[in-house]
């Protein structure tokens, strides 16, 4: 598992997963930052570079669970539940939390993606995929999260490019 790596392009509102020979094993739409690609904290903005994930977090959990600060809340996503609570930023399902490699840029200081919670997530099923539109982090349908995180680990290298 260690073996396989993320590949992330914001333009293209890709992800795509390869083995160690580089064979392509996932390959899906994702929503990445409304705000386009940077590196600040508070800036909403995808981090470019270098990353690892750095935490699986929901291993078990049911689809559509709600997390809060890497919790599940015990909630389970509904348009219901939407409407009583329209400024939620919806984590969903499984969390892939990612650290930045690139000291300076993705690293530490106030460019530190781990600090700025930047994860990989579920989002609703209304969510637009191969558009931009999170704050941050990028979003994925849920059924597709689960079966990358099924087949990462920690450790497993994730770059995220603007091209």
């Amino acid at each position: 598992m260690a073996s396989s790596s993320i590949e992330i392009s914001i333009a293209r509102q890709r992800l795509r997963l390869k083995d160690a020979n580089g064979v392509v094993q996932l390959d899906v739409s994702v929503s990445t930052a409304a705000n386009g690609a940077g590196e600040t904290y508070g800036s909403e903005c995808t981090p470019r570079g270098r990353h690892i994930v750095c935490a699986r977090i929901g291993a078990g959990e049911p689809v559509n669970t709600v997390f809060v600060g890497r919790r599940p809340t015990g909630e389970r996503y509904s348009a219901g539940l939407a409407r009583l609570h329209p400024e939620r930023d919806w984590i969903l399902t499984r969390i892939l939390w990612l650290k930045g490699c690139e000291k300076g840029r993705n690293r530490l200081g106030d460019v530190d993606t781990m600090r700025r919670y930047i994860y990989i997530h579920g989002a609703p099923d209304d969510v637009q995929m191969g558009a931009p539109g999170s704050r941050g982090c990028i979003r994925m349908r849920n059924d597709e999260l689960i079966r990358l995180f099924d087949l990462v680990s920690v450790g497993t290298p994730v770059t995220i490019t603007e091209d």
